[in-house]
């Protein structure tokens, strides 16, 4: 379990299983640009709903990825969840 952080995503306790999250896709020149923490759930389902070249034209930030429903609703349902939570129904593209 990690300390006080919180998942940006989420805004639940970090816990693991837990993954770095490249904002800007490695796939997409982002090899140099920042990472996230994120619940390792989080990262599974940003990557199921969007393809590289959308995170990449305008889904590079926490701020913008919360204004998909999709994710919103995500976020909604996942809140209610354990921070260790993880769901293997939530795959990759």
């Amino acid at each position: 379990m990690r300390s006080a952080e919180e998942c940006p995503l989420c805004k639940r306790p970090l816990a693991e299983p837990a993954n770095k999250h490249h904002l800007m896709p490695l796939s997409k020149g982002g090899k140099n640009t920042p990472t996230i923490l994120l619940h390792k759930i989080c990262h599974d389902k940003i990557h199921a709903v969007f393809a590289e070249i959308e995170l990449k034209r305008y889904y590079h930030t926490i701020d913008r990825l919360l204004e998909h429903d999709e994710i919103k609703k995500f976020v909604r349902w996942l809140q209610k969840k354990e921070p260790g939570y993880y769901d293997k129904s939530v795959k990759q593209r």
